[in-house]
């Protein structure tokens, strides 16, 4: 810089200081105008520093949130996980129930057992229970649940067994129908694959007079299922030129079988 210049404004500096100290209302005006000149600035600030807060704020809020929400839905998983044991041992504790009071009431001596496998393709033809020779189970024992005749043991082993169920052609039941003379064989029909296949009674007489509605029963004969369990009821009767047929609805609900029971013996 100029020493000129230098010496200008060093006299300007000690002029302004000079009215400043000599000057009050100077002073004030001077004050009030940078103040003036200011507050804008120091609202925006002010106006910002509450934002910034509020947003801190919040901040610290969500983060709570989350904490808290992590911690719900670990307890949900919980109380899931608890709900579904407790659902799966009443679910066993009625089908004990279940096996229990069939025991008490029929006349025969049964081993309650679980089915463990069924295949798709062969649905309707056989499944798998858990009872096997340790348990009693020996090939040919008839096998029926609280609705009636479920099947035949096909190939027991030691711990579990396959069935032959009612529905398979090569399950062949002698029967009898409920309210006539009738008696015939009973067994499933070949490619019968529906929700609810059918069975086929055949040798009936020529005039059979049956309706639908009528019951089917085992009549004991051939030595392998026991007289007197309910197999299906009569849906329809086909006369032919020498003998009928009719078919007939299972009694069981063979899509569901959870629980099945395999008869022993038959008490005296």
């Amino acid at each position: 810089m100029k020493p000129l210049n230098l010496i200008a404004l060093l006299l300007f500096l000690a002029g302004v200081t000079w009215a400043l100290t000599r000057s009050e209302p100077i002073v004030r005006e001077i004050q009030v105008a940078y103040f003036k000149a200011i507050s804008p600035t120091l609202s925006a600030g002010s106006a910002l520093e509450t934002k910034t807060r509020k947003l801190l704020e919040e901040t610290r809020h969500s983060k709570e949130l989350e904490a808290r929400l992590s911690v719900a839905e670990r307890e949900t998983g919980r109380l899931r996980i608890i709900e579904s044991r407790f659902q799966t041992i009443e679910r066993e504790n009625a089908q004990l129930r279940h096996a229990l009071d069939f025991k008490k009431s029929t006349n025969f001596d049964v081993v309650a057992a679980q089915v463990i496998r069924r295949h798709p393709t062969t649905w309707w033809q056989t499944l798998e229970i858990d009872a096997g020779q340790d348990n009693g189970v020996g090939i040919q024992l008839s096998v029926m649940s609280n609705e009636g005749l479920v099947g035949i043991i096909d190939r027991p082993f030691q711990k579990r067994s396959s069935v032959l169920l009612v529905t398979d052609e090569k399950c062949q039941v002698s029967v009898r129908v409920e309210g006539s003379p009738e008696v015939g064989i009973l067994s499933g029909q070949r490619g019968e694959f529906d929700k609810n296949p059918t069975l086929r009674l055949r040798f009936l007489s020529k005039d059979a007079a049956l309706r639908p509605g009528q019951r089917v029963f085992t009549t004991g004969r051939g030595g392998i299922f026991q007289p007197n369990i309910l197999v299906g009821t009569i849906l329809s009767v086909e006369k032919g030129a020498l003998d009928s047929e009719a078919l007939v609805k299972p009694a069981v609900n063979l899509s569901n079988l959870d629980t099945v029971f395999v008869v022993l013996s038959e008490n005296n």
